[in-house]
């Protein structure tokens, strides 16, 4: 630690340890255990998680979308298990994690398909909002998923209870409207404070507080490892699911912000963070954590410069925990519910949304299929759901393959046309390709070549320039298109090949590389290797038509002239 910078550090840390109480007990109430626990992660999280974190700004702490993914998880276990099985919940989800990272798997992030990612997170947003409507009235509903719930409040709004009433609408317009002030750093505290206050001095003992759901323990809780007899499949898979939803989120948070010391950020540094941040949590009593977007920000905006900002967040927590743990048990639910509204409205972006609503057809089916399947299935299930229609869009895109033939004009440039569908004989043919050619690209670039059938010597010039490797797939595409091109006394000339792709083709041995395919060499000037490949096939034609004159009129010459 750099004395230059724990000033600001230390500033940082006591401003995130401030927010996180009121986060921390939001979280928790959302994942359905003790408000305290949120604290205890708040903790265990940083300081486990934030001294091997590579985006040294990020702040590892609790998150709306992981709290309401570990809700879902344990909702079915026994009330007085829930706090076990979501500490383990944490500490396996931390391993999944922790792998993840030791496999460098943190790149694979990118191949989430933004309007998969932004689906769900907005249907995290609806489902975190309906879930907190009945805290913040009152009224216990019941429904099979969030949507039922909202029309069974709907159809009881004669049961609500009028004072929890008021004090939710009284937490909501603080939290919101502080929240646009210079004041934002405190709006969730006093959002706390203020109903608090008024339900003590009130005495409205109809509105429920944090201690009547759940006693406050004194002092810290030692590490512990959870009942191991909780591991289930269907835990383990929920572990999984939390995990995926944790590193899709952290590594956006880590990506957007820079290092002060101008380090480059390592993702899969970053899910080993976390991974270990979560399994302390675990082991603290503590529910699952992830990269927060707002913390972080937080942490940037009051000039933190180092990842001692996150470890002394979770020191200064600690402070706080033992100093003050009876005040928690007296913050009324509904001002918590009203946090985690609030939250759930902040994320809900519906500038993306309608964005990527006028992209593409494709982009439409994506954000809505996600956004569903979040309001209608588990979490987890609908991860997976996203997961999968990821891979899907994936494999879409890498048969968008397009296919231009180059024409030569007179100043040496190349203009794109359509190719022709097929060859003209004797004629050189330069085929530029567009998109992925791996698998499903490659098969559509072989439907989309020029045909040799009827032609007499067509050569076709095919630009690979940019492709640092080659799928098996199209070297048996390229392989028939010669034998094609072969037969009807054709060759296949392949510009721009790197270094790597020549190595491949060889190794291969497929390719007959000595008399009807010809390869020419990237070099660092574009368009030079394709106008060499141009050159040596213009020659080699050419070259073909002297030799076929002299030997069609010995053909045609009468027997007694020979």
């Amino acid at each position: 630690m750099r004395t230059t910078t724990l000033p600001r550090d230390t500033l940082a840390g006591l401003l995130n340890a401030v927010v996180s109480v009121p986060d921390g007990l939001a979280s928790a109430a959302l994942a359905g255990v003790n408000p305290v626990y949120g604290l205890y992660t708040s903790i265990a999280a940083p300081l486990g998680g934030s001294p091997i974190v590579s985006a040294q700004l990020m702040q590892i702490a609790t998150t709306s979308a992981a709290a309401l993914v570990a809700g879902q998880a344990v909702a079915a276990q026994p009330a007085e298990r829930r706090a076990e099985a979501i500490f383990l919940l944490a500490i396996v989800a931390g391993l999944f994690l922790a792998v993840f990272g030791l496999l460098r798997l943190g790149r694979l992030a990118r191949f989430v398909s933004h309007a998969v990612m932004t689906g769900f997170l907005a249907g995290v947003a609806v489902v975190l909002i309906l879930d907190q409507l009945a805290p913040l009235v009152g009224f216990a509903a019941r429904g099979r998923n969030p949507v039922g719930e909202l029309a069974n409040l709907v159809a009881n709004v004669d049961r609500f209870d009028l004072r929890t009433v008021v004090v939710g609408v009284l937490a909501l317009a603080l939290a919101s409207g502080l929240g646009r002030t210079r004041l934002a750093t405190w709006s969730s505290l006093v959002a706390l404070l203020v109903p608090t206050i008024l339900v003590l001095v009130a005495g409205w003992e109809s509105v429920r507080q944090v201690e009547d759901v759940s006693p406050i323990p004194r002092g810290l809780p030692l590490p512990a490892l959870p009942r191991l007899d909780l591991v289930s499949a269907e835990l383990i898979a929920s572990a999984f699911a939390l995990a995926v939803v944790i590193a899709v989120q952290g590594v956006g948070v880590s990506q957007t912000v820079e290092n002060p010391d101008g380090r480059p950020v390592d993702a899969s540094r970053d899910l080993l963070a976390q991974g270990a941040a979560n399994v302390a949590s675990g082991l603290l009593s503590g529910i699952p954590a992830g990269g927060s977007v707002g913390q972080t920000a937080l942490n940037v905006a009051v000039g933190a410069r180092s990842r001692w900002a996150g470890i002394l967040s979770g020191v200064w927590m600690l402070v706080i925990v033992l100093l003050v743990p009876g005040l928690v048990g007296l913050v009324p639910m509904a001002a918590l519910a009203a946090l985690m509204i609030v939250a759930g409205l902040g994320a809900l972006d519906l500038r993306e949304a309608r964005s990527i609503w006028a992209t593409s057809r494709a982009a439409r089916w994506a954000i809505t299929v996600t956004f569903a399947a979040t309001l209608v299935l588990s979490v987890p299930a609908a991860v997976g759901v996203g997961v999968l229609l990821s891979i899907i869009l994936h494999l879409a895109s890498e048969s968008d393959v397009t296919v231009r033939a180059l024409v030569r004009l007179p100043d040496g440039r190349f203009a794109e046309e359509q190719p022709p569908p097929r060859l003209p004989s004797e004629e050189v043919t330069v085929v530029h390709v567009q998109g992925s050619l791996f698998f499903a690209g490659a098969r559509r670039l072989e439907e989309a070549l020029p045909s040799p059938a009827g032609a007499v010597r067509p050569v076709v010039v095919l630009r690979l320039r940019g492709r640092t490797r080659i799928g098996a797939t199209l070297i048996e595409v390229l392989d028939s298109y010669a034998d094609e091109l072969e037969a009807v006394g054709g060759r296949l000339y392949l510009s721009g090949v790197e270094g790597a792709v020549r190595d491949q083709l060889r190794r291969t041995g497929k390719l007959d590389l000595e008399r009807v395919v010809r390869v020419v060499p990237a070099t660092t000037i574009l368009g030079e290797s394709t106008a060499q490949a141009l050159a040596s096939a213009s020659a080699w034609l050419g070259r073909s038509r002297a030799r076929r004159p002299r030997a069609g009129r010995a053909a045609s010459s009468p027997p007694g002239r020979r």
